[in-house]
């Protein structure tokens, strides 16, 4: 009887590898906002992929991302039994570091960034919207973000040669 007990609480929880990568280590399970907290926590680590790598870096890494985020939210969707958790934000991660591969190594450009991808994040323009509604699992999870973040760049783009 204990083990099916320990068996039911051990299931009801994804793995811990799972739970820090679909929460960013926490973030997703900061209050209220736990994208918006995602999107911010992701800005140093892209300055720094940036500054170490270049651009390539930073969009090699958001595609890692990407990847492990599949496994991540799919493996924290199973174990909590909820399609797109609050919770699981390395959607956030793997987007804005894509919105911010346009951006210079420039605070004002990050920030900028970082508000585009939000409202492009929150609003959901066609076909953001359209994936979000239409594809399950945890790629559903992951790809709204990525939409969210390909028109976030494309508008970081026209405005960087703006910037001071």
């Amino acid at each position: 009887m204990a083990e099916s007990v320990a068996a039911a609480k051990s299931a009801a929880r994804p793995s811990l590898p799972a739970l820090w990568l679909a929460t960013w280590f926490g973030a997703g399970l900061l209050p209220a906002m736990p994208g918006t907290w995602a999107s911010f926590v992701a800005l140093p680590f892209a300055w720094g992929l940036v500054w170490w790598g270049g651009i390539w870096l930073l969009l090699a890494a958001a595609a890692v991302v990407f990847a492990l985020g599949l496994w991540a939210a799919d493996r924290y969707m199973r174990a909590v039994k909820v399609h797109d958790p609050g919770a699981v934000v390395i959607d956030e991660i793997a987007a804005q570091w894509l919105t911010l591969a346009v951006a210079p190594l420039n605070p004002l450009a990050y920030l900028l960034g970082f508000v585009l991808f939000r409202i492009f994040d929150v609003l959901k323009p066609w076909p953001a919207s359209w994936l979000d509604r239409r594809v399950g699992g945890a790629f559903g999870v992951m790809i709204d973000d990525i939409a969210a973040a390909v028109y976030a760049g494309a508008v970081l783009w026209l405005i960087v040669p703006w910037l001071p």
